[in-house]
């Protein structure tokens, strides 16, 4: 494929967007809200030069965090803008840095947009997180001679077939790139087999998330109305489908409670139904005033931004998103947290890391219900070995530092 051809399909689609815009917002009406930025029409005033960091969505902008903090400390005659796909990524942008950074959804891929996006900003370098390869955006960046850095970049054997398959288009994008920074040696490789030329691997940014400082504190707290006298199982960022697999592993587990909160704060009813439909006893965090009755089964945690403060909270944890074909969310928080891990087997979204929990025994590996249940049950029994687990799994974070000293490096060199 060429870029003509791939600007061409992209203005065939165009029309189709707002369509998806208004099919979102009816789970989630904050997609109606700033829909000009997404075509490139921007009210933001911008008079500093600007430094410009895409972060997709949550993950993402959570993984941001260490590197925005250390570029407004370095770079304080500079605004740092952060562009976001999703509304959940904004409101975690805005929650996480408030007014000490500018926040504006990044365009469609379609040149007009790009266009106004790079004539009202005028960035001085621009940064991608992960892997965000938008090709008219890279090349409008080329163009208009703006260094573009594709940092904490990850690439899966899947995705690199998926990119291959695009010929040329992908081979001149990812030249057009000024750097890459990859997270380990093998996203690093993949990517100088589909043509990249300046690649090195800087590690992992969300291996340098520090937890909040009340995190602990505010985790007891959300502990004492749980009740101290049950063990907690925290399901953490569930996705579609998943939920159901686990109240089949949880429900007859004698005192337990099971605290389930969804990846997608869209989702929050969809669950509230599967446990009214099945009949479980449950309380959703938002209304938790009072100790936990003994009676029920479920928290649905149906807040925002109490990721750290419900892992805190736990004694056992499940990283969603690898139960089932979703590629497995971020486990690197509740290592961070010191909990014991459970993941499904599709974590090809964090394979490294998975590969180096389950090596290190930080993490275990449940597959199904039964293994689910079979494993809260034996660590429930085995204090120590939670222990232990926890502890592993702190220690591979702390020997995993590194990541934002190398890519503000990379953006020092590459800075205009």
């Amino acid at each position: 494929m060429t870029l003509t051809v791939y600007k061409f399909l992209l203005y065939l689609l165009l029309p189709f967007t707002a369509l998806k815009l208004l099919w979102r917002a009816r789970k989630q009406a904050e997609y109606l809200q700033h829909w000009r930025e997404r075509y490139g029409f921007y009210c933001t005033p911008i008079n500093v030069p600007v430094i410009w960091l895409h972060c997709v969505s949550v993950g993402e902008t959570r993984a941001a965090t260490p590197l925005v903090k250390s570029l407004l400390k370095k770079y304080p005659n500079h605004q740092i803008l952060l562009t976001h796909t999703t509304p959940t990524g904004r409101a975690t942008s805005e929650q996480l840095f408030g007014d000490n950074v500018q926040r504006v959804y990044l365009p469609y891929d379609v040149p007009f947009a790009v266009h106004g996006f790079l004539k009202h900003f005028k960035p001085v370098i621009g940064v991608l997180m992960e892997t965000e390869l938008w090709f008219n955006l890279i090349a409008a960046c080329k163009q208009h001679n703006i260094p573009l850095l594709l940092v904490n970049a990850r690439l899966s054997e899947r995705s690199a077939r998926g990119y291959a398959k695009l010929g040329k288009l992908a081979r001149q994008g990812l030249q057009d790139l000024a750097e890459i920074a990859a997270q380990t040696q093998a996203d690093a490789e993949r990517f100088e087999q589909l043509g990249a030329k300046q690649v090195s691997v800087a590690g992992n940014l969300k291996f340098e998330v520090i937890p909040p400082v009340d995190a602990v504190m505010q985790g007891q707290q959300l502990r004492t109305l749980f009740g101290n006298n049950r063990p907690i199982f925290l399901a953490a960022s569930t996705r579609e489908g998943e939920e159901a697999i686990i109240l089949n592993a949880v429900v007859e587990i004698p005192n337990l409670l099971t605290v389930i909160v969804p990846r997608h704060p869209q989702r929050f009813s969809e669950v509230e139904a599967l446990l009214q439909a099945r009949g479980i006893q449950y309380q959703k965090r938002s209304s938790l005033q009072q100790v936990v009755n003994n009676q029920t089964q479920v928290i649905l945690g149906n807040t925002m931004g109490e990721l750290f403060t419900y892992y805190a909270s736990a004694d056992i944890c499940l990283v969603g998103g690898s139960l089932l074909p979703y590629g497995g969310q971020n486990l690197i928080e509740a290592m961070r947290m010191g909990k014991p891990v459970l993941i499904g087997e599709h974590t090809y979204n964090f394979k490294e890391v998975s590969v180096l929990a389950l090596a290190q025994e930080a993490a275990l590996l449940v597959k199904d219900a039964a293994k689910i249940r079979q494993t809260i049950e034996n660590l429930l029994e085995n204090p120590e070995k939670q222990a232990e687990m926890g502890a592993a799994g702190l220690a591979i974070c702390m020997v995993s530092l590194g990541a934002t000293e190398k890519t503000l490096s990379m953006i020092a060199k590459n800075i205009k």
